[in-house]
């Protein structure tokens, strides 16, 4: 499973991206799992909606976002805080090919699922040997 997905890291070119927000920027904890024929990746994102993640896939490059939106309460003023806003991103690079008409991505409850459908010829295929 390591080698179908890569974090990026942060200085790679794919990952150099200029905010136009002040905001920062959090980094969801991922759970990654592998069948035969899916890559599924859960992403947790607390705060986050369906109408606040984007998800792109660029040639193999995986890209996850997700905007919280601010919190203000009419009437009260912040006393003490410790609930840190921002929004999320993670990259990563596929080393798989993905059927990109099959990808399926649901939030609830802050959590992300994303499936990522193997192309087929990517994979794994067991091949019957007979007596010559």
């Amino acid at each position: 499973m390591a080698n179908q997905l890569e974090r990026q890291e942060p200085n790679n070119i794919g990952n150099r991206v200029e905010r136009a927000r002040s905001r920062q920027v959090l980094t969801p904890p991922v759970d990654i799992c592998e069948s035969n024929d899916e890559i599924v990746v859960t992403a947790d994102m607390p705060g986050v909606d369906e109408k606040a993640v984007d998800i792109t896939l660029e040639q193999d490059v995986l890209t996850i976002e997700g905007r919280m939106p601010g919190r203000e309460l009419d009437g009260y003023s912040l006393g003490f805080h410790e609930f840190h806003e921002g929004d999320y991103r993670r990259v990563f690079t596929l080393a798989t090919e993905v059927n990109r008409d099959g990808i399926k991505a649901q939030v609830k409850d802050g959590v992300l699922r994303l499936v990522l459908p193997k192309a087929e010829p990517a994979k794994a295929k067991k091949i019957t040997v007979k007596a010559g």
